[in-house]
């Protein structure tokens, strides 16, 4: 493992800002995005089957803009802080978000991730087996129910991304407060304008479509790349920001189109070693040195079994399902009566 110093060395290059391509993104994706719109125009009266086809492109194309916004959120998309916020507030509309405060619920992630004394905000709940174990039933029941595929994949989503960012938390700052507000406001005259313009039920078909491709696929990218099994987490005083990144964060090797789509985030390890690398660099810097390839490496095939891991066994350093931590009480049981 490198110290700090060293790896700080070798990002350094690629934590600067490309002009070019940064617009060259906002054109393809944003202005992607614009075009669709325009056509789901015309295309209602042609077929709904071609409106559903374009409603979920667009969704992939909102996978792209949601990693605009975020890298706005961290202040490395563009060099000018004026410009980030500007194309934050703009990019996060279209995935329905509030900028600022988003911005500090994703801070905290950053700031947290791994480290079992920190959860809590801008992750997912995570349980230690000792943790679910002297739960009460009603917890063990509601996490249980967070963590079924439906729910996390489908269901949350939408609610997450529609219903949820729709409130501020009771722990933020006033300019997080009145982000929230200000999207809320920008969001109802949205509707209202584009519900003129398609009908109410049209929009409201095309829109929620759009949003739970997008949701989907954020929430999926999200998960794996911090809930596989070899994962870290770490008590505080064990906690280290190096490791988190480097064990805790994946390598998600995707097929090339869905990278584009996903904006590079599948380099999730180097993303949490340095928070200032835009999104068009990752890939770059990845392949810079040995050292950044060393990271827990997903694909499609293997991703998939992120699905059955629900806890951290803390006892053995790795995620597990609830199917295991059974057999694991079945052979303590048999053990006891074995002695």
């Amino acid at each position: 493992m490198k110290s700090v110093a060293e790896w700080k060395e070798l990002v350094a290059e690629y934590q600067k800002p490309d002009l070019g391509r940064a617009i060259w993104q906002i054109v393809n994706t944003l202005g992607s995005i614009v075009a669709i719109w325009i056509a789901l125009f015309f295309t209602m009266g042609i077929s709904w089957w071609l409106t559903i086809g374009l409603s979920v492109l667009a969704g992939l194309f909102l996978v792209r803009s949601f990693i605009i916004f975020h890298d706005c959120g961290h202040g490395s998309f563009f060099k000018s802080k004026k410009a980030n916020n500007i194309l934050g507030f703009i990019s996060g509309m279209s995935v329905f978000t509030p900028y600022h405060h988003w911005r500090w619920e994703h801070a905290m992630h950053h700031a947290t991730n791994g480290d079992l004394d920190r959860r809590g905000i801008g992750d997912i709940w995570t349980l230690t087996v000792r943790e679910y174990l002297t739960s009460s039933r009603m917890t063990r029941f509601n996490y249980r129910l967070v963590r079924n595929p439906f729910i996390l994949f489908v269901f949350a989503p939408l609610f997450l991304f529609m219903v949820l960012e729709r409130f501020p938390s009771k722990k933020c700052k006033p300019r997080e407060r009145r982000s929230v507000h200000i999207m809320n406001f920008a969001l109802l005259i949205w509707c209202v304008s584009m519900s003129s313009i398609f009908g109410v039920i049209p929009f409201i078909i095309i829109q929620v479509t759009m949003m739970a491709v997008a949701g989907t696929c954020g929430i999926w990218l999200f998960y794996v790349q911090h809930q596989f099994e070899d994962t870290y987490w770490a008590q505080g005083e064990d906690w280290d920001f190096t490791a988190a990144a480097m064990e805790g964060s994946s390598y998600y090797k995707l097929p090339r189109i869905m990278q584009w789509f996903s904006g590079n985030i599948g380099f999730h390890h180097i993303h949490h070693l340095n928070a200032m690398i835009p999104n068009y660099n990752l890939e770059r810097c990845h392949k810079s040195d040995p050292f950044f390839q060393v990271a827990p490496e997903l694909n499609l095939l293997s991703s998939l079994k992120s699905l059955k891991f629900r806890l951290w066994d803390e006892d053995n350093s790795k995620m597990i399902g609830f199917r295991e931590l059974k057999r694991q009480l079945a052979l303590e049981e048999d053990f006891k009566q074995a002695a």
